[in-house]
């Protein structure tokens, strides 16, 4: 099985800029100081100094939008992303700032909360229509949600507003992936790649939509370019792993998957499509082996359960076989059905 992700990018959590103390009363000035020793702070990574800053600020200064969004910030660091979210609707209420939507958004999209999050970077983008980081940002939860022709509205407008955006390009090549627009996909990760040529995961990616159309070999190229990029990218191992196994190198496919295992023992789908690979080598007792270690690792892994359940039926255990079908069956794996005729 093909793992696609998108790039993953996303904007970091800022600051607002120092502000300029001028013609203040005293606590005013404290507040001002406060408030920018906690820039330093944040810029410093001194998220615990910085927070103590901005409490500061705030304490001298209830009404300072900028501190609350700041503190804000260094909370959604501190991954206390309850106080971010109550100190970022404090700060709308006082100023409806695009910035304090599209941190606000960031929140959300942390707590679970996709839908709110989506309205907060649509909030954004009416105050500011060309932030390409928005857009993005929104397309990408558009993709999470399975909206993939709404995520590549989004992703184009990202591109517009940022024509070199190297990570917008790949994310909609993964959405027309998705829509089986796999010239359109290869096209856009071409296009990521020339703008971005260090980025591994967009080789991956164009490697998967080159394995979908049949190009075998330009996959595992694509493959092994990502894999030379980043050398712990089990991911890519697995997919290269996958596309030997197409070409029938089921000797080289168990080798890649060996690598992915390697670098994460945990990695269910490797040991199910290293089990198909033993099986086509006829290592009947490795595959059952295989397949139970990623049933171990997953429970609901329903492809799992078939595949044991197919070499069971080899190892002429038609009992065990029929267990693993029913299973398989239980959690709606396409095709079960016609497995199951003999089993009573």
């Amino acid at each position: 099985m093909l793992i696609l992700f998108l790039s993953l990018h996303s904007v970091s959590a800022f600051c607002q800029d120092t502000v300029r103390a001028t013609n203040i009363s005293v606590p005013e000035q404290e507040a001002e100081k406060a408030y920018n020793n906690g820039i330093s702070n944040f810029n410093a990574k001194n998220f615990q100094a910085a927070l103590s800053d901005f409490n500061s600020a705030i304490s001298l200064r209830p009404n300072f939008d900028k501190a609350l969004f700041n503190r804000a910030s260094v909370k959604y660091e501190l991954k206390d992303y309850k106080g971010a979210a109550t100190d970022l609707d404090q700060a709308i209420q006082l100023s409806q700032d695009e910035s304090f939507y599209f941190m606000r958004a960031k929140v959300k999209y942390a707590m679970n909360d996709k839908t709110g999050a989506m309205d907060d970077y649509t909030r954004s983008l009416e105050k500011n229509s060309g932030q390409a980081s928005a857009y993005y940002s929104r397309g990408g939860i558009r993709f999470e949600l399975k909206d993939y022709k709404g995520s590549i509205e989004d992703f184009n407008k990202a591109i517009v507003a940022k024509p070199d955006y190297a990570y917008a390009y790949n994310d909609r090549g993964s959405a027309k992936k998705m829509l089986d627009d796999m010239d359109g996909a290869i096209a856009d990760y071409n296009k990521a790649i020339l703008l971005n040529s260090e980025m591994a995961f967009a080789y991956n990616n164009r490697g998967s939509a080159k394995r979908k159309k049949g190009d075998f070999k330009g996959a595992i190229a694509d493959y092994s370019e990502a894999i030379r990029l980043k050398k712990d990218y089990y991911v890519a191992y697995n997919n290269r792993g996958t596309a030997k196994f197409d070409m029938g190198d089921f000797a080289g496919a168990v080798s890649d998957f060996d690598m992915a295992l390697k670098i994460n023992p945990k990695y269910a789908y490797a040991f199910n499509n290293r089990a198909s690979a033993k099986y086509k080598l006829k290592d009947m007792n490795a595959a059952v082996d295989d397949c139970t270690a990623a049933i171990k690792l997953d429970p609901n892994y329903g492809f799992a359960y078939l595949n044991r359940g197919i070499v069971k039926e080899m190892l002429r255990d038609p009992n065990g076989a029929c267990d693993d079908w029913m299973k398989a069956q239980s959690l709606k794996v396409p095709g079960i059905s016609g497995y199951l005729n003999d089993c009573k």
